[in-house]
């Protein structure tokens, strides 16, 4: 018994002695320098371009490691030196010397000498089972300068064996994976997990954004279970959601190799790590591994005023429809970013008033609370001689990429307090309808301003007791879509009258059909079949949309086929045109749809071959591997062959998101009195009225009317130009999209992409008693430019890549009436014209003394113009109408 008692004693004794002298990271030996050959690589290029021609400089340099300190409790307790030596920078491709900004400059030129010398002092690290658990290094260093060596000592962190964990370094506190074999470890840090600040920003819309992707990976090689080479690599790839052939990456490459290992100093006798550093050097301070903000900054930049001033001209009114002002737009929202309240009300108060349109676009799209407090202070909305200002103001907040809770909150106060013009106390709303939609899909619903500005809508709603109010009300629960205001809708969706029944059905259609109960689908089935109450044709067509839009029932599609053949005659052939079109686009309810055509009651020469001029039709503007869009054109008659309602729409789509780009709608109503026609059912006391509402990129603008009752219609026909109404001109900020990165290898990186769209959408009406002929006009004028800066700042040298492409078009829709016969002569155009398309690329590398390389290339086409195909029965009846004109114009009579 006393044998066996020695036995186990003595293997206990043993497994602690290899347990106390067994590490768990990399572990030094005592009186030994380590050399190493370090290097750090940039390279900024196109996404799939070959790294060998890519911009980018290499920091190459020796670095000496040797031990200080073990802990005598712990052997993986290791205080360790690490010290760089002999750096040199250089291009990271070899160039010929005339393209070369380093040939001919000695380091202490590049880097500067007092840099040079901080970045040669030493560091210090404690690392404690492979992890760096505390940083030394010099209080008062450049902050470029630490980073650099807070990269590298980030390398000397790993573990030895396999799996996760939250590590902080360099690049903030990051989810890592271990994977260990043999004497090779590989390190993957998930860049996405990585908590560090640094500024972002994105795009509202996914479409419009900038798809981002990350990857860190390092493998160790061990030998004598410390470390005998480390490669270190980082990509970072961004492109265009809407052309992914428009994108750049950042890659980031770490070499660091042992050369030799020397006899060195003896370790530093003491019990705890700060009796250590005090001996070592008392002027070293712990500081974070994680990274610290640095931003070169710009010494010959132009302040904004003289900014402003070399792109003033493209910004004329006139030159709106031009990628040049799009271009200028874009240039002058990022220096407003980086200006005071005070220089840009310098701007604002002293600009001409033609001009102060467009800046007040770019000042309220910069975004930043500088730019706000400025042009809040400068505009006036008790003061109606603004008008124009204040609308531009309020639409560019609607167009806000990330817009801020302070922003609705001053929106909602400006509404509750003293508005001169009615028209911007409605235009308020409605964007504050749009801010409260941006900020919850960022999960912001819960926000004190959003809760505010739901409520307000809300219960104003409910108590409105005027047509005018109840529409200001519901268009913005058409731009804010909340599940809570669908009941509201629903309301007066079935008991409205007129407009407000109408609108409050199309601001139903706008929500996604899962927030479609079967409380929504019941009212809309309510609504066509007219079972409580008769409704108006444009209600009745929008609800019978809403239907087969979202998951119909086969007994929906069956009730709504057989009840053709029994609507008014022009309401029929319009719901034979959207069946027809659900089918020839295979919308997702076309498979019921086809199901129900089965049945010969549904399906028969009677119900399919009924008269009349109404259409919808949908076809593809492009097909694409990125986004694809279509065009849609649906145009409803009264049956005295007056229009109703004409709907052009413009989607662009992907394969997870939709972006509604453009919806222009013309309503009119009542006209049939000034040509003695009969009205249809349940339109007999409609007021006459003709208007036009819009939806720019998902938000709903304030709708224009051309007149409003018999007398104003009267008017507007007899002084009648036939020029069109402006519904929306300026400049949109569309693609806003910033992310600061920190490199392993300790710079800083940044992309930005921002797309600016100039744009001019005007509509019209023209109406001839004499001819008995009525046209409707929609012009829309676009110039895009979308520019991308991806740049690596290393304080001492920048490299890039800049990237742009522009275009610039019109697309036109044009809708011509002829009611002198019955069936009325009806034909639709949609033309785009020729479109130049161009993009450049330059990448760049500068040293702060203004030496620059720069290779660029550019490619320029033209998309040929193109008059997008109808039904066969529209291209037929054209030919009739155009055939018709020419005849009349060869007769005397």
């Amino acid at each position: 018994m006393i044998l066996l008692t020695v036995l186990f004693l003595c293997i206990i004794s043993t497994y602690s002695a290899s347990v106390k002298g067994h590490t768990t990271g990399p572990s030094l030996n005592n009186d030994k320098l380590y050399k190493f050959a370090y290097s750090a690589e940039v390279y900024v290029d196109q996404v799939k371009a070959s790294l060998q021609n890519s911009a980018g400089y290499r920091i190459s340099s020796g670095v000496d490691v040797n031990l200080l300190w073990r802990n005598p409790d712990n052997d993986d307790d290791q205080l360790v030196k690490i010290m760089i030596k002999d750096v040199q920078v250089e291009n990271v491709n070899e160039r010929p010397a005339a393209k070369n900004i380093f040939k001919g400059k000695s380091t202490e030129k590049i880097i500067g000498k007092d840099y040079l010398e901080a970045l040669q002092r030493p560091i210090v690290v404690e690392l404690v089972r492979g992890k760096v658990k505390t940083f030394y290094s010099y209080q008062n260093e450049p902050g470029f300068t630490q980073n650099i060596k807070r990269g590298l000592a980030s390398l000397f962190q790993l573990q030895l064996h396999s799996g996760s964990s939250r590590e902080v370094d360099i690049s903030g506190k990051c989810n890592t994976t271990y994977h260990v074999r043999q004497d090779q470890v590989t390190k993957i840090k998930d860049l996405n997990s990585c908590e560090i600040e640094r500024k972002r920003f994105t795009s509202h819309n996914r479409i419009l954004d900038v798809g981002t992707k990350g990857t860190s990976a390092t493998v160790y090689v061990l030998e004598d279970s410390f470390i005998k080479s480390v490669k270190a690599e980082e990509n970072f790839v961004f492109v265009l959601n809407y052309r992914r052939k428009t994108g750049a990456k950042i890659v980031s490459k770490q070499r660091l190799e042992l050369k030799s290992v020397q006899a060195g100093m003896g370790l530093i006798a003491a019990k705890q790590v700060a009796g250590v550093i005090k001996t070592l050097d008392p002027n070293y301070v712990a500081i974070p591994l994680e990274a610290e903000p640095v931003k070169s900054e710009c010494k010959k930049c132009p302040s904004l005023s003289e900014h402003w001033q070399s792109i003033r001209e493209h910004m004329h009114p006139d030159k709106l429809s031009q990628p040049e002002a799009a271009k200028s737009f874009l240039s002058f929202i990022q220096n407003i970013r980086k200006a005071t309240k005070e220089e840009i009300l310098k701007i604002i108060r002293s600009e001409k008033q033609e001009f102060l349109p467009q800046v007040v676009d770019a000042v309220t799209s910069a975004q930043t609370p500088e730019s706000l407090e400025a042009v809040l202070e400068f505009l006036d909305f008790k003061d109606a001689s603004t008008f124009i200002l204040q609308e531009r103001f309020l639409y560019a907040c609607g167009f806000a990429s990330h817009p801020s809770e302070m922003l609705l909150k001053l929106l909602t106060e400006k509404f509750k307090g003293d508005v001169a013009k009615e028209e911007i106390r409605e235009t308020l709303v409605i964007v504050m309808g749009a801010l409260i939609r941006k900020l919850c899909d960022r999960d912001g619903c819960k926000l004190p301003a959003v809760a505010e500005a739901k409520r307000l809508i809300l219960n104003r709603l409910e108590k409105a007791s005027k047509d005018d109010n109840v529409q200001m009300y519901l268009l913005a629960l058409k731009n804010a879509l909340l599940p809570e205001g669908i009941p509201v809708l629903l309301k007066y969706a079935e008991s409205g009258e007129g407009p407000i029944s109408s609108l409050a059905a199309t601001a139903l259609q706008r929500y996604d059909p899962s927030f479609l109960t079967k409380e929504v689908k019941e009212t809309m089935n309510r609504i066509y079949h007219q079972t409580r109450k008769v409704h108006e044709k444009t209600v009745r067509t929008t609800a019978a949309a809403i239907i087969l839009n979202s998951n119909p029932s086969y007994m929906e599609v069956k009730n709504i086929l057989l009840s053709i053949g029994e609507l008014p005659m022009e309401m029929n052939k319009y719901m034979l045109s959207m069946i027809q079109d659900i089918l020839h686009f295979e919308m997702p309810s076309s498979k019921t749809i086809r199901k129900v055509l089965k049945d010969m009651r549904a399906h028969n020469y009677d119900r399919f071959s009924k008269m009349g001029s109404s259409s919808a039709y949908t076809g593809y503007i492009t097909r694409g591997p990125d986004v694809s869009s279509t065009y849609s054109l649906d145009i409803l008659y009264s049956g005295s062959g007056i229009l109703r309602r004409s709907n052009m729409n413009i989607h662009v789509f992907d394969r997870n998101a939709e972006l509604h780009a453009i919806q222009v709608v013309i309503e009119a109503q009542g006209l049939e009195s000034i040509i003695a026609a009969t009205p249809d059912e349940g339109e007999e006391n409609l007021d006459s009225f003709a208007g036009m509402s819009a939806i720019l990129f998902d938000f709903q603008l304030r709708p224009v009317t051309f007149f409003q009752g018999y007398g104003d219609l009267m008017s507007k026909m007899l002084s009648a130009t036939g020029d069109a109404m402006n519904v929306v001109k300026g400049l949109v900020l569309l693609t806003d999209f910033l992310q600061e990165i920190q490199l392993q290898s300790g710079p800083t990186a940044s992309a930005q992409f921002m797309g600016g769209l100039a744009i001019d959408i005007s509509g019209g009406m023209e109406f001839s008693l004499w001819y008995r002929e009525s046209k409707t006009n929609v012009k829309n004028r676009v110039a895009v430019f979308v520019a991308g800066n991806t740049e690596v700042d290393s304080f001492f040298v920048k490299t890039g890549m800049e990237t742009t492409l522009e275009t610039e078009t019109a697309l036109d829709f044009i809708s011509t009436v002829q009611f002198s016969q019955y069936p009325f002569l009806v034909c639709m155009q949609m033309d785009r014209v020729d479109s130049p398309f161009r993009t450049h690329m330059t990448k760049y590398e500068s040293l702060p003394s203004g030496r620059r390389y720069t290779a660029r290339r550019g490619k320029a086409a033209t998309l040929a113009g193109n008059e997008y195909p109808l039904h066969q029965e529209n291209s037929n009846m054209c030919k009739k109408v155009f055939g018709a004109k020419s005849d009349s114009a060869g007769s005397w009579f």
